[in-house]
């Protein structure tokens, strides 16, 4: 038994149609998704529908812990801010039709003031609230602002607010210049989704892109030592599987998430 929830997020096997992503996961033997709010948002004007989404996650076992992603709430100002929020609250009406507890909050590529972006966070908290979802604060390695567990640490602590949380990632902690042992400045109950990959050797892992991560085991990222710092914290949510490697996109979806899946295992099973 593992004391994690074993997830997909469905960029690992990004060409492949959302219907077959989730029926896939099912079969490999996930219990959790994480899904894309374009996607979603594609199936849908495809002819899909949020009813046979859920039939589809029911039917393959499969519950959705997280969805991806609000943008551009923390930089934009004036008149276009109200259409940056009517689009994160459509993100977040979408999210919690799946019944997701959680939805991620981007951040800006830019360098930003850490009290402005809390107050911002705030604000989509109070919406999250009244939709019935709540927004994870995320950073990512490769922008200049936002980079870190501690500064997405520092937005959810000043925001106040009972939900406020952060979504972490193995490749953006290493990328950001940070170590896995970042995860030690959260608490388990401050971290609503972790994102689980792997850091190839080369190019420089300070300069890798998204499309550099490798599966699980291929890399250079301590991983038993991120799954001790999980469990030392009392997290014990989803480990997402989170890749966007070309290579792997052109690969059989079944084997690569199988592969990932079983490797992540052997992580926290033994």
């Amino acid at each position: 038994m593992s004391d994690f929830v074993y997830c997909l997020n469905t960029s690992t096997i990004r060409p492949t149609p959302l219907l077959k992503k989730i029926k896939l996961a099912g079969r490999a033997g996930f219990t959790a998704i994480e899904p894309w709010n374009d996607e979603i948002t594609a199936y849908i004007s495809d002819g899909g529908s949020i009813a046979e989404l859920k039939s589809a996650l029911d039917d393959n076992g499969l519950k959705v812990v997280s969805v991806i992603a609000l943008h551009s709430w923390i930089t934009t100002e004036g008149d276009a801010y109200q259409a940056v929020l009517d689009d994160c609250c459509r993100r977040m009406e979408q999210a919690a039709a799946l019944a997701s507890p959680y939805i991620v909050a981007s951040p800006p590529q830019e360098v930003v003031d850490l009290n402005h972006a809390a107050k911002r966070y705030a604000e989509l908290l109070e919406i999250g609230r009244e939709v019935g979802i709540k927004p994870s604060m995320e950073f990512l390695g490769f922008v200049d602002g936002i980079k870190n567990v501690q500064s997405a640490l520092t937005i959810a602590e000043r925001a106040n607010h009972p939900n406020a949380t952060v979504v972490a990632d193995v490749f953006h902690m290493i990328r950001g210049g940070g170590t896995v042992d970042d995860l030690l400045l959260l608490k388990g109950s401050q971290l609503a989704c972790f994102h689980i990959n792997d850091v190839p050797a080369q190019p420089d892992p300070l300069t890798q892109c998204d499309g550099d991560r490798v599966l699980p085991g291929e890399g250079i990222a301590d991983l038993p030592r991120v799954i001790a710092n999980l469990r030392k914290i009392g997290y014990s949510g989803p480990l997402s599987l989170e890749l966007f490697n070309e290579k792997l996109w052109e690969s059989d979806p079944a084997d690569v998430i199988q592969r990932g899946l079983d490797r992540v295992r052997q992580y926290v099973e033994g």
